[in-house]
């Protein structure tokens, strides 16, 4: 090693030994450590002061939105809020009146970066977005660490575009990004607690709710959209011509849905179709189970979930069986043989119709004479129900099994066509014979 070198180095540690013993670095280093320190024990008093009252909140969020399910883990984090919080103050404090705060500003950066890792982890459930979420904590705190974070701020906010008076950059499409991607995940969750507690409401009708409920979530969507682009600075009024004409192009290539979504408040406006209903739609028959913005969903009494779009609810004929009254008439129609009592037949599937499960009593049950059959004297037995939603044709199978059992008790003959087949000698000898007789009679 050369002598210049040498003395170089020996110059710069012994300026670094100089700098580690300084009064003033090792003043500032403990101050700093020791604001950490408060920090923590004091947003530790704060928890433990609130523990009770959050637990309880919690607790009764829970239990009163099942479907809110928040992470026991999740509970942990607040202890590292309150020390996030009060490093964020102290070091906004400390670095107006100048001192030095940069490790304050590292531990403020680490407990958020914990805070945004573990709430990912614990709330997001698709995999590959709380890894993504956790990839951009990550980028953002090496960058504050190694001082990078406002150059590259700097750096995003010269790669912008002029559209007229509005100035868009790479940064502010990222806050932008950002922002409105939280406000909708809040503008969901707040559409979600309001839909439970419109359910809920007795005095409001099932379609009513419904639409409530999309009118609600709608305008929160809106709102979450307007706050979020006007938090970044976006002027929307700059979009004005530009959206207008988008606007019109869009509008023909979403006719359907724009067609779906108005029939969707039509119908929840006239109530004609509600969840609950049992309706029939072509070969489509179930519950509607969801009246939505742009379908409904039928369930068959298969278990499949078919979805109708609204505008063909409105535009084709539909079969609401429980429109006005869940009551419903049934026919089974049978036939008994010729010889048979029709007054005892007529009264004997009236009797069992009655004696069958979900069959009403009032009004009740029926059986006529429709007419004189090639084999049989046609019958038909007609009766109510109130539960449609249980199904049909099991009931009908019910009362037809209850006939057949009853009939056969009384010797009651049921038909069935008979024909009588004649079968002609075809042979050989038989068809010479037979030409030999044409020829004689030639």
């Amino acid at each position: 090693m050369p002598l210049s070198d040498a003395v170089h180095l020996s110059d710069w540690w012994q300026r670094l030994s100089d700098l580690a013993v300084s009064w003033e670095v090792l003043e500032a280093l403990i101050f700093q450590l020791s604001v950490i320190i408060a920090a923590f024990l004091l947003a530790w008093g704060f928890r433990a002061a609130t523990r009770s009252w959050s637990d309880r909140l919690v607790q009764r969020i829970t239990a009163q939105f099942h479907w809110l399910r928040i992470p026991a883990e999740l509970r942990g984090l607040v202890l590292f809020c309150y020390v996030w919080l009060v490093l964020a103050i102290a070091g906004r404090g400390i670095a107006q009146l100048g001192a030095e705060h940069r490790l304050i500003g590292i531990a403020a950066s680490l407990t958020g970066l914990w805070i945004v890792l573990r709430a990912s982890a614990l709330l997001l459930r698709d995999v590959l977005l709380a890894r993504a979420v956790a990839t951009i904590a990550w980028v953002v705190f090496a960058l504050d660490i190694l001082g990078l974070l406002a150059p590259t701020q700097a750096a995003l906010d010269n790669l912008a575009i002029t559209i007229g008076t509005l100035r868009l950059s790479v940064l502010l499409v990222l806050k932008a990004v950002f922002i409105v991607a939280i406000l909708l995940w809040i503008a969901h969750g707040l559409a979600r607690i309001i839909d439970t507690r419109l359910r809920r409401v007795a005095a409001l009708s099932p379609s009513v709710q419904v639409l409530t409920a999309n009118l609600i979530r709608i305008a929160l969507i809106s709102v979450a959209l307007l706050i979020g682009l006007n938090a970044v600075g976006i002027d929307l009024t700059a979009f004005a011509v530009f959206s207008g004409a988008v606007g019109v192009g869009v509008g023909f290539g979403l006719q359907k849905i724009v067609s779906n979504f108005v029939s969707g408040i039509i119908l929840l406006l006239e109530r004609s179709i509600k969840p609950g209903d049992v309706i029939e739609v072509g070969s489509t028959f179930g519950t509607v189970t969801y009246l939505g913005a742009r379908y409904a969903s039928v369930r068959g009494r298969d278990g499949k979930e078919y979805l109708i779009p609204n505008e063909n609810l409105i535009a084709n004929q539909v079969v609401n069986w429980s429109y006005s009254s869940p009551l419903v008439r049934l026919d089974a129609p049978f036939g008994v043989a010729y010889g048979s009592d029709l007054h005892a037949v007529r009264a004997i599937a009236v009797e069992v119709a009655v004696r069958t499960n979900r069959v009403l009593a009032s009004p009740r049950p029926v059986c006529h004479v429709t007419g004189f059959g090639d084999s049989a004297i046609n019958m038909l037995l007609r009766f109510w129900i109130e539960d449609p939603i249980d199904g049909v044709t099991n009931i009908k199978g019910e009362v037809l099994l209850g006939l057949w059992d009853a009939f056969n008790e009384k010797q009651i003959e049921i038909p069935f066509p008979q024909r009588e087949v004649r079968i002609r000698d075809l042979s050989f000898s038989a068809i010479s014979r037979a030409r030999e007789a044409e020829r004689a009679h030639d």
